[in-house]
């Protein structure tokens, strides 16, 4: 396999990139930006060696805790379960949350083999039973609402039950600017259940 090819293939391991587009980026890397194409390669290097799991929540960290853990302003009584880095990363970007995370890095699926070891959930519910002052108050999980995101939510608030831990779950309804008519049926069906 020639040296392009390989960097094709490579190229190809990124979510949603197929053959054609990959051929694109490395071609495009090879004929305009061979700087560019070092520094993603430098980049990747550095990250594939530093970058590692939070202690406590298991999100991306180059430290034993990341930065929203470690920060002491954050409230801990609050923690809210996401499935990756990237659903944790939407949710402080809004500005609303101030509590901690648990970042499952998955969701159950077992059609395709992935049961609660998989996710770490045994890790997540001795997180939950952990004594003053780290102890949980609120479990907010926000899994997303696919089924595999709603079966992780209902196993997740199954095995919590009788804990002393109030779970709650993300509302889920019309997106706000949006016109009734265009918007899906479960969702306008959800949102008339889910109304406050």
């Amino acid at each position: 396999m020639s040296t392009l090819d390989a960097l094709t293939a490579a190229l190809r391991c990124l979510p949603g990139v197929g053959l054609k587009s990959a051929q694109r980026m490395a071609y495009h890397l090879m004929q305009h930006d061979r700087d560019g194409a070092l520094q993603l390669a430098q980049a990747l290097l550095e990250a594939a060696q530093q970058v590692r799991h939070c202690s406590l929540c298991h999100t991306f960290t180059e430290d034993v805790l990341c930065a929203t853990c470690a920060d002491p302003r954050r409230d801990r009584a609050q923690l809210c379960v996401v499935e990756t880095p990237a659903d944790q990363a939407a949710l402080e970007r809004t500005g609303a949350y101030k509590g901690l995370y648990f970042v499952l890095m998955g969701k159950l699926s077992p059609l395709d083999g992935i049961g609660p070891k998989d996710i770490g959930l045994q890790k997540l519910f001795d997180r939950v039973a952990a004594p003053e002052p780290d102890a949980v108050r609120e479990l907010i999980l926000a899994t997303n609402f696919t089924a595999e995101g709603e079966a992780t939510a209902h196993v997740i608030a199954q095995a919590l039950k009788g804990r002393g831990v109030q779970v709650t779950r993300l509302a889920r309804g019309v997106p706000v600017g949006s016109e009734l008519e265009y918007v899906d049926l479960g969702t306008i069906a959800h949102a008339l259940v889910d109304r406050r």
